[in-house]
């Protein structure tokens, strides 16, 4: 069937309308439909009705010979009283919810298949929540005793829509064809790509840029008109020995603009190997992303935005990540972001360029950061809180000149930090007599030894 339409999450539903006889029947296409599934490693569960909600709910419930799971119905022999328990067993079957409606069985899948006008009479049996309901109105009407479809469609429309919503008598209709439901189709994805043939072989660097000039304008204006932006654009060069070069690069933002893509295409021209000439090259947008107009006007926050962006290079600085990532990879390119924490290692993080927005708003640190941060090396001086005057790291002596601090800073109670394990630490900035000025610590204690550790260094 050409229509097609998706069922979250699991589910698809197909207008069969005229496409049955095609088979053989809804039988010998339901059998079809589940050996290619089988053959795919899918179960399948299928109903076939003459409205939506019908086959939605032959597919799930057709069968079902016990209480709905989680549906407090008053069958279950634990919800009911000593007494009532005898009687409970004799109930006839459709007091304990009726039988269930005739299967034609399709081999290994559960195909439920409702003949041609029968949909109110399949559907009667089977139960409430067979309708698509919320579990809140299931349990509603569970509650007043009305567990099936059949008890459920006698009853006035207005007093169930005053009680229960619109939406149980909506379902209710959608599943009789009371109401229509049409099948929206899904919409194929959106696809740009653009393919230029030449009469005669070309091999040259520079024919090979002048024909992604042509072929650059109509792209964009795709993608223009659908509001999208490239970020990944492939380019295929097909030569006359039915071989093919590939080459693919990625841009930092989305773009529709011809000068952003064109510098990036023609640093992988001298690549490609012409052999005995290319009769065709094709571009083609394998990932793009939604382009928002900027107005001219803006508040100050966007204002400030738009500015600090100007003063980083703005799209310059997008192109130039672009480029570098043309030859080592944008994953490979990244930018430090600031981090909620309060534990120094931990108050920025790494994230692509490409995939992140500069932010220059860094909380302002209690005490001043070193420069440079490495793991915590230990130092070997008396274990006493106070700086020592001489102590020995990375096999060499310091003799202290200056100390400023401290700075105490505690560890993340809620996460277990092998590194933290010493407990509190101590924060010094030390400048020794050979003037390298060095971040030390003393950590308290906790589960590890009391001792000094170095761990950075200031410029």
């Amino acid at each position: 069937s050409p229509w097609v339409a998706e069922e979250p999450p699991e589910g698809l539903v197909v207008d069969l309308t005229g496409c049955a006889h095609l088979f053989g029947g809804e039988e010998a296409l339901a059998t079809q439909v589940e050996a290619d599934c089988a053959d795919l490693g899918l179960s399948v569960h299928l109903g076939i009705a003459d409205t939506v909600g019908a086959a939605w709910a032959l597919a799930r419930y057709s069968g079902q010979t016990g209480p709905v799971p989680g549906a407090r119905t008053g069958d279950a022999i634990d919800q009911e009283a000593y007494a009532t328990r005898s009687r409970a067993a004799k109930r006839r079957h459709w007091e304990r919810g009726g039988p269930a409606p005739e299967v034609q069985s399709l081999g290994g899948a559960r195909a439920r298949i409702a003949p041609p006008g029968q949909t109110r009479r399949v559907l009667a049996p089977l139960p409430v929540s067979a309708l698509r309901l919320s579990e809140g109105a299931t349990a509603g009407l569970t509650r007043l005793g009305i567990r099936r479809i059949e008890e459920l469609s006698g009853l006035p429309r207005a007093a169930l829509a005053r009680r229960f919503g619109r939406d149980v008598v909506l379902r209710l209709d959608q599943a009789l064809g009371v109401t229509p439901e049409p099948v929206s189709p899904a919409r194929a994805p959106d696809h740009f790509a653009v393919r230029l043939s030449f009469p005669e072989p070309i091999g040259l660097e520079a024919d090979m840029a002048a024909a992604i000039d042509r072929m650059l304008p109509p792209l964009c204006a795709k993608l223009t008109a659908r509001g999208r932006g490239a970020r990944r654009v492939r380019l295929q060069a097909f030569r006359t020995d039915q071989g093919a070069e590939v080459r693919e690069v990625g841009l930092a933002r989305p773009s529709a603009t011809p000068d952003r893509i064109r510098p990036l295409l023609a640093m992988h021209l001298g690549e490609i190997d012409a052999g005995f000439g290319i009769d065709t090259l094709r571009l083609e947008v394998t990932l793009s992303e939604p382009l928002h107009a900027q107005q001219d006007h803006a508040g100050h926050a966007v204002a400030t935005a738009q500015a600090q962006r100007r003063a980083a290079g703005g799209v310059e600085m997008d192109d130039l990540i672009g480029r570098l990532g043309a030859r080592i990879g944008l994953d490979q390119i990244t930018r430090h972001h600031p981090a909620d924490s309060h534990i120094p290692e931990k108050t920025a993080k790494i994230m692509a360029a490409a995939w992140s927005e500069a932010d220059h708003n860094w909380p302002r640190p209690p005490g001043p950061r070193p420069l440079t941060l490495w793991a915590p090396e230990p130092v070997h001086a008396d274990q006493d809180p106070t700086p020592p005057a001489q102590f020995r790291w990375r096999r060499q002596t310091h003799h202290l000149a200056q100390a400023v601090g401290p700075e105490r800073i505690a560890p993340e109670w809620w996460l277990d930090d092998p590194n933290w394990r010493s407990g509190v630490r101590d924060y010094w900035r030390v400048t020794t007599q050979d003037g390298a000025q060095l971040w030390l610590y003393y950590a308290h204690g906790g589960t590890m030894s009391a001792g000094w550790f170095a761990q950075g260094a200031f410029a």
